[in-house]
């Protein structure tokens, strides 16, 4: 389990290192699929401790477990199509699929 661990982990910083040294491009969403993929189950607590700060406890126990169920399947699912499709440009300029690109940017900025 360890090595598996160790092993994504390494896949990552190097996917890491190619994103770097360029914007939005195959390598940014491949990067971006893998670590959706791998960081997708954060979604179910991070929805019940965020519903729980912003409502209480009893909604964050309810209402962010059945959020958080949710998009760990959507994050996840993205997270298998970008992967799946990173030398495609779809959508176009290799854009993510979901905002926040990443489960822990935080928030989606809502649009105007």
């Amino acid at each position: 389990m360890a090595k598996g661990i160790i092993i994504c982990l390494a896949i990552l910083m190097v996917l890491n290192i190619a994103a770097l040294s360029y914007a939005q491009d195959a390598g940014r969403k491949i990067y971006r699929g893998v670590a959706n993929i791998i960081t997708g189950w954060i979604e179910l607590p991070k929805n019940i401790y965020d519903t729980s700060v912003e409502d209480n406890i009893l909604s964050g126990l309810t209402i962010g477990l059945f959020k958080g169920l949710g998009m760990t399947i959507v994050r996840t699912g993205a997270g298998i199509y970008e992967t799946l499709t990173f030398p495609l440009p779809i959508p176009e300029g290799y854009a993510p699929v979901l905002e926040p690109e990443f489960v822990f940017k935080g928030k989606a900025k809502e649009k105007k």
